[in-house]
């Protein structure tokens, strides 16, 4: 009764105003600094990888990088005001209002140049291309002034349509309808979660608890992560993870911390007080809730292994906010505890004095539904195990097609309006929808015949049908770096794009510039990214998956001294993802939900979720091992069968399993409302994990195998044959 837990909660048990008082000053005090310090975010540079990293920094090098580009499209309006075009403009009033957009664009200091007004092939279209400066992540931060521009004109042009599109108006499409999507998610995730902790507690007040513990935790966590952007920057997602991550275990560790606490008051009938509640709920869950905290940022960490600037923004605000959770729910949830306990021994003694019953408390009952569920496992452990496993299995099975992409531009939501006017640019200016640059550097004196192995590299790709023929030499001032831009008449999606980009690579490079000696060379574009970051990533997905693996066996170890029960935990969280997974290639890949879900199907999966689930998952499962595991084995030292242990501790933890379950999924299911397609799959894949380990693996699965093995589940250990221990003796006697 001396562990570092348990002297927290003691500290601020007898200290709950000064501790809560603390602990919103240690909020604020996050906000604001975070705040003062503002949110350092990745450069165009962090997200370089693969070849095409290296092209970019070579074009970099030679100030010939491509700039950020918005195109506007000028045509007809239909008559019946849809804003679609219809037949070719007038021509005059066409011409009057590129005019007049050119000139408007080369007053803004945002620009840095406008080119000549293109006109479709039809005649139909007329587009004004403008060149954004500054590099490519600040773009959207930008566009405005030129969006403003462009509704100027369309203002003094009535009779025509005029639209902007591009890579900066689309980014900043994207970032306004995630904020909004993430307004609806916590509107429908913050109510549910309620109601859900209303049913397990009976109690307004107490169902309230964990909720504003989580979004307190939340609102530090976010300040510290602006903190921490400094450090490592931030991809634009941490935020996202925050709440997302944030809620689910800010929730689940205050439940966990809270539902004991309230099992031991109604087991001790009134004989404890509420500072003796708080201890001993510190010496049990508490322990647990710090384990699987720590179980959780270390899972987390190895996506820094990744070398990759949006996993590592991920991985920041996953373990920033699971720390600042894991301390709310030592300190400021004792002290609260400690606060609302008082309140009610005092109601109870003035009811007491009027002669009334006191209220019941709900204590430790898994109702008649888990013992229902538990059945199969306790007089069949051997064919639960062998049947769940199938099923597991069965459910991985479609993971054997994964097909893993980078979801392009070409995926996001058509609510986007910039979205609707690049399918228009793609189908009014086919020849422009995809461009390869080609970046090489050579020794000066070796110019002219970088340029003469352009030049055939172009006369190749003009012979290729999958190119448009056209083609585009820049030398830098230096003249050590030469580009050559192709255009290829495909979406960037498509499979003739990356065929493309296959020929360049693999035949045409090697076979022109590739015979200069000494040179360095490569192919950078939209497709040359969507190609070489899954690249990139399965390349690190060994290492990370090896140290995942290592890191979830050494914190059972840790937790539970058995050898067994680590090896039992990294199988049952490689199964669990396994089959969410095979779940998601399913509903997401072969579109079996694409109705249901409002999505369209890209016949793929993001190339970020499946990492993103595995090391998250691997981390949330151990909320569920960590606390199941530590009934059984509380049971074990208090000198119960480990058979007997296994059936007791998984009933008495049923309830909360059940309420954190449910908790989690809320909060990941909201995400599947979400426009942006890899969202969409991350919310449903986590969701569908935690249902599966719930269920499934915590329910069947490793109480047969617990079962199956006995007292061997704890070897090396002695647990399950030692007699009585100190800590078990040092509880009975605080009960």
């Amino acid at each position: 009764m001396n562990t570092l837990t348990v002297r927290a909660a003691r500290w601020s048990a007898r200290h709950p105003w000064l501790a809560l008082t603390g602990w919103l000053l240690f909020v604020a005090l996050c906000l604001g600094a975070g705040s003062a310090a503002g949110t350092h975010s990745a450069r165009t540079a962090d997200y370089r990888v693969g070849e095409a990293g290296r092209a970019e920094a070579l074009a970099a090098d030679g100030h010939l990088e491509r700039l950020p580009a918005e195109q506007i499209l000028i045509s007809a309006r239909s008559h019946a005001g849809e804003g679609r075009p219809l037949g070719a403009p007038d021509h005059r009033a066409a011409a009057s209002a590129a005019r007049e957009l050119t000139a408007r664009m080369r007053q803004l200091p945002e620009v840095a140049g406008v080119a000549a007004p293109v006109r479709s092939s039809d005649g139909r279209v007329l587009m004004v291309e403008v060149l954004v400066e500054g590099e490519e992540r600040d773009a959207k931060d930008k566009v405005g002034a030129l969006l403003a521009q462009t509704a100027a004109v369309q203002k003094d042009h009535p009779e025509l349509l005029v639209q902007e599109t591009g890579g900066p108006s689309v980014s900043k499409g994207v970032d306004e309808q995630r904020g909004a999507d993430l307004a609806l998610s916590e509107k429908i995730t913050l109510p549910v979660t309620l109601l859900t902790l209303l049913a397990v507690f009976g109690s307004v007040t107490m169902a309230a608890v964990p909720l504003l513990l989580a979004l307190s935790s939340i609102a530090a966590a976010v300040g510290l992560a602006m903190l921490a952007s400094h450090l490592t920057p931030d991809a634009g997602v941490g935020t996202n993870v925050i709440l997302m991550i944030g809620l689910a275990v800010g929730v689940d560790y205050t439940l966990f911390h809270l539902k004991r606490e309230r099992e031991e008051r109604a087991r001790s009938g009134g004989r404890l007080g509420s500072e003796q509640l708080v201890e001993l709920a510190a010496a049990t869950s508490g322990r647990a809730v710090l384990v699987s905290g720590l179980a959780v940022v270390a899972s987390t960490a190895t996506l820094y292994l990744a070398s990759d600037v949006i996993f590592s923004s991920l991985a920041t605000g996953t373990v920033v906010v699971v720390l600042v959770a894991v301390a709310s729910s030592l300190t400021a949830l004792p002290a609260l505890l400690t606060v609302l306990g008082r309140r009610a021994e005092r109601r109870a003694a003035r009811r007491a004095e009027r002669g009334k019953p006191a209220r019941r408390i709900r204590g430790e009952g898994g109702g008649r539904f888990w013992p229902v569920l538990l059945r199969p496992a306790a007089r069949h452990p051997l064919a639960t195990l062998c049947v769940s496993l199938l099923a597991l299995l069965a459910l991985a099975l479609p993971l054997t097609g994964l097909k893993i992409t980078e979801m392009s531009r070409d995926t996001h939501s058509r609510a986007i309006p910039a979205m609707r006017v690049y399918d228009r640019l793609n189908d009014a200016f086919p020849e422009r929808r995809v461009t390869h640059q080609v970046v090489v550097r050579a020794g000066a004196d070796r110019s002219e015949e970088v340029a003469g192995e352009l030049r055939e590299l172009a006369r190749l790709a003009a012979g290729d049908p999958l190119f448009t023929g056209f083609s585009r030499i820049r030398t830098s001032a230096d003249h050590r770096t030469s580009t050559l831009e192709l255009r290829v008449p495909y979406l960037g999606d498509s499979p003739q794009a990356y065929d493309s980009l296959d020929h360049l690579r693999d035949d045409y490079l090697p076979a022109t510039v590739g015979r200069i000696a000494g040179a360095e060379y490569g192919v950078t574009g939209d497709v040359a990214r969507y190609q070489d970051y899954p690249a990139h990533q399965n390349g690190r997905l060994p290492l990370v998956l090896g140290a995942l693996l290592l890191v979830t066996f050494l914190m059972t170890l840790y937790a539970f001294r058995s050898v067994v029960l680590g090896l039992i935990g990294v199988v049952l969280n490689l199964l669990s993802a396994a089959a969410a997974l095979g779940l998601l290639v399913l509903v997401f890949q072969h579109g079996w939900a694409e109705g249901l879900l409002d999505f369209r199907s890209t016949g793929s999966v993001g190339s970020r979720v499946p990492l993103f689930l595995f090391v998250i998952l691997f981390g949330l499962s151990m909320d569920y091992q960590v606390f199941v595991v530590s009934r059984i084995r509380e049971a074990v030292l208090d000198g119960t069968p480990t058979r007997q242990a296994v059936l007791d501790g998984v009933r008495r933890s049923a309830s909360v399993v059940t309420s954190a379950a449910v908790v989690m999924t809320t909060v990941f299911v909201s995400f599947v409302f979400l426009h942006i397609i890899e969202m969409k799959q991350i919310g449903f894949v986590l969701a569908a994990a935690v249902l599966i380990d719930a269920f499934v693996v915590r329910v069947l699965v490793l109480p047969a195998a617990m079962l199956l093995l006995g007292e061997g589940s704890w070897w090396p250990s002695r647990v399950g044959r030692a007699p009585v221990s100190a800590p078990a003796r040092q509880l009975a006697d605080v009960r």
